[in-house]
């Protein structure tokens, strides 16, 4: 027998416009944020539809776990494909169109708000101020940054938002995004997954993320030579893998820190754990980060994380001092990360704090949330405040 769901969003359709999903090579925190809400829209009696770029990693069309998934395009046509499949209704569901649009807003929207009339939801994880210039340098970043600064907010003057942190939200307010219509619906941690081998002997550090120069993992790479020194023997696993992959060996030949640094590639959930679980230290030289979803799985193995305080989203995800330890410059940085592996006790400290953090935020939390602010939505009511 089917379950028979009949809360406020059953038989609703909700359609997001997203510029990846988790299959895609370039996928990360922030498609696995919009799969766990989709997942939880789904457990509620909700038909949903994720419109995305095409990729080698999976087919045109597919349902996986009752969400189905359209995808089209490119990392820059999705945009102008995902307005034409919501226009030709090629989302519409088995009543009709959507009855509200999640429009994920990875830098760019998706314009929705120019092809239908039904209630949009933004979703921002973080601005991209910093971003632009270091992903697109010159024109097109500038174009892009005037797109995200001045004609979203506009367009979506009127559209209910939804940001991953207060920092985010804080942001989108100086871009004149009201708080008013802005809820902060923070990201959970997935479940833990228990792995054997324990602490590393010798000092280890883990960046575990996509490959791209703004996760900066360059910065890891050069406090690990400051510090080798001191530790010969310690090691710097990355983890992830990405388009700025062949860059990031290039630096570490030409800096001669080969015998330092293991590029672990793009591993199984079982192996990223276990490098959680015998990393010393995660260390996030991220730029930007809405949240960093891998602060909390490294925190459930007890590893602390170090980060930069400007990141914005890791002010929360991070409890300075508690769980981690948030930093200025890149000089704090390595200064910093020599301090941990010095003292244990304070690394157990950390951990038992990052422990404590990570169990905070569940996804259950989150997707209620989630559906609590579609509910209002429906309803024509905007809503402020955090989960």
């Amino acid at each position: 027998m089917h379950e028979q769901h009949t809360g406020p969003l059953a038989g609703r359709h909700v359609a997001f416009l997203s510029w990846r999903d988790t299959a895609n090579p370039e996928g990360g925190g922030a498609e696995r944020y919009l799969e766990k809400m989709a997942a939880g829209l789904v457990e509620r009696g909700c038909t949903v539809t994720v419109f995305c770029a095409a990729h080698a990693a999976a087919p045109p069309e597919e349902v996986v776990d009752g969400v189905r998934f359209v995808r089209r395009g490119t990392k820059l046509s999705v945009y102008p494909q995902g307005m034409r499949a919501l226009r030709r209704g090629d989302l519409d569901g088995p009543h009709g169109a959507p009855d509200v649009v999640v429009d994920v807003q990875n830098g760019l929207p998706f314009f929705s708000r120019l092809v239908t009339r039904r209630p949009v939801l933004v979703l921002v994880h973080h601005v991209h101020r910093e971003q632009w210039p270091v992903v697109y340098p010159g024109r097109p970043g500038q174009v892009g940054w005037w797109i995200e600064r001045r004609l979203a907010p506009w367009l979506y003057r009127r559209q209910q938002y939804v940001a991953v942190s207060s920092a985010t939200r804080d942001e989108l307010a100086e871009l004149g995004v009201d708080p008013a219509r802005t809820a902060v619906v923070h990201n959970g941690t997935d479940p833990y997954v228990h792995v054997d081998p324990g602490k590393s002997p010798t000092p280890m550090v883990a960046v575990v993320g996509r490959l791209v120069p703004h996760k900066q993992v360059e910065h890891a790479v050069d406090a690990v030579l400051a510090l080798r020194a001191r530790h010969p023997d310690l090691l710097l696993h990355v983890v992830g893998s990405g388009w700025w992959e062949a860059e990031l060996h290039e630096y570490v030949a030409a800096h001669g820190a080969g015998a330092s640094v293991v590029f672990e590639g793009h591993v199984d959930e079982e192996h990223k754990h276990e490098v959680y679980e015998r990393a010393w230290v995660l260390a996030l030289p991220s730029l930007k980060e809405g949240w960093g979803l891998v602060i909390g799985e490294a925190g459930m193995h007890t590893t602390p994380t170090l980060a930069y305080r400007s990141a914005g989203g890791t002010q929360e995800s991070v409890v300075d001092g508690h769980s981690g330890v948030l930093v200025d410059d890149q000089a704090s940085f390595t200064a910093t990360l020599g301090r941990l592996l010095d003292d244990a006790a304070l690394r157990e400290q950390l951990g038992r704090g990052a422990l404590e953090q990570s169990r905070r935020f569940t996804w259950t939390r989150a997707q209620q949330s989630f559906a609590d602010v579609l509910v209002a939505v429906l309803s024509g009511r905007r809503v402020a405040g955090s989960d």
